[in-house]
């Protein structure tokens, strides 16, 4: 039966033109969270569908929840209740159609609600009703809403009182000259219009995904410290504050704590510091561990989800605490071949050497491991007397017991 009714979709689509139309069935979609863009949206795809004199409007709904507030959300919801032209739900497609949370109680304002295998409703107990209980009838007592066995939009619109179509039987013959097989066919006659989001409100829904949001923040702040260690302004920088913006705004959206917010940024200022010096130490552990903590923390109500909060998480962990201190030393280094003219040279200590610490050369963080037992303290002067690829073998510039000038000019 549903392969019947398919191809008499399919041929009513091919043959629209040569009938006559009686009505158009509006098709929304309301997909992903219910934020201030889409709420707007389905308002005014109403307001569109009542100035249009369209028959019936569906909400096609995938949504785990809603990202305004309570007042915004009992506006949208008298919206449908008071609407003039009957308004049901259709949760689709088969195993991802849900109303969830707060979003449940658009699809409970409507008249009628279809839903696909491996679908979901919540009710306002909480409690999330599956496919087979919803068509078994297992619901509260107080439940009134009409609910349709429907695996494809097709199946639902099929059973509006407002939708219209023509049955052919078995031998007869279809407008595209095709015979009808051994099951009856419905040919729709009323018009579907399907409206979605326009692409820039598209963009900002999609800016206002938990998981998308919390990746173009972090993105976007890993950029920002990309920026600080290359010349002038450049397209990371540019791509990095527009991604910073853009997840920005989805926290904004979303409610995200402020703390949370803080701690990621802060734990972008302690990789900058290590990033700097060209090692991992102190800064990068602090961190690291608000990156975490802010990251699982940063939303009251919404999930970003394991896999995006791990992508997240570690990819920012291997450019700040591997990829970026490589990067910095390799742009602000001293050149890697030829370095034996280092051999003599004096730097000051920025990291205490016992026995591996940083030393400054002419400006340039070195890692340097000390020759001699005797700790180095930071800020004290040393000397460099081996190159050990890149590594430097130093002791302390008081006391060195060998020419470096002279073993310089014998090793030129």
């Amino acid at each position: 039966m549903i392969v019947a009714v398919l191809i008499g979709f399919i041929v009513a689509a091919n043959s629209a033109g040569a009938q006559d139309p009686t009505g158009t069935v509006d098709v929304i979609e309301a997909n992903g969270l219910i934020d201030p863009v889409l709420a707007d949206f389905i308002e005014r795809s109403m307001d569109e569908a009542e100035a249009s004199g369209a028959l019936a409007i569906v909400l096609q709904m995938e949504s785990d929840g809603a990202a305004i507030d309570d007042a915004r959300l009992d506006e949208l919801v008298e919206r449908i209740e008071s609407s003039p032209i009957p308004v049901s739900v259709w949760l689709g497609p088969a195993g991802n159609g849900r109303a969830n949370n707060r979003a449940s109680r658009l699809a409970l304002a409507s008249e009628r609600i279809g839903i696909s295998p491996g679908s979901e409703l919540e009710l306002g107990s909480g409690a999330r009703i599956g496919y087979d209980e919803l068509i078994a009838g297992n619901v509260p007592a107080d439940f009134s809403i009409e609910v349709q066995d429907a695996p494809a939009l097709l199946n639902h619109l099929l059973e509006l009182p407002e939708f219209e179509f023509e049955i052919y039987q078995p031998g007869d013959i279809l407008p595209n000259g095709a015979t009808v097989g051994d099951e009856p066919t419905r040919l729709p006659i009323t018009r579907t219009r399907f409206i979605t989001l326009p692409l820039i409100d598209q963009q900002f829904h999609t800016f206002a995904s938990p998981a998308v949001a919390y990746l173009l923040f972090v993105i976007g702040l890993g950029l920002l410290v990309f920026e600080l260690y290359t010349a002038g302004v450049g397209v990371a920088g540019m791509v990095g504050a527009g991604t910073f913006l853009a997840g920005s705004y989805g926290l904004a959206v979303l409610d995200a704590r402020p703390i949370a917010v803080a701690l990621l940024v802060a734990a972008f200022i302690a990789f900058a510091v290590d990033v700097q010096s060209g090692i991992q130490q102190f800064w990068s552990a602090i961190g690291s561990l608000f990156l975490i903590v802010g990251s699982l923390i940063l939303f009251r109500e919404h999930s970003i989800g394991w896999l995006p909060l791990s992508v997240g998480i570690v990819g920012v962990l291997l450019a700040m605490l591997g990829g970026m201190p490589a990067m910095v030393r390799t742009r602000f280094s001293t050149p890697t071949i030829g370095r034996e003219w280092m051999i003599g040279s004096a730097g000051d200590v920025v990291e205490a050497i016992d026995p591996e610490g940083v030393i400054s050369i002419d400006g340039a963080p070195w890692r340097a491991r000390t020759n001699r037992a005797t700790p180095i303290e930071a800020g004290e002067r040393a000397r460099v007397v081996e190159v050990d690829g890149l590594l430097l073998e130093v002791e302390p510039e008081e006391g060195a017991a060998i020419d470096y000038r002279e073993r310089r000019k014998s090793t030129s």
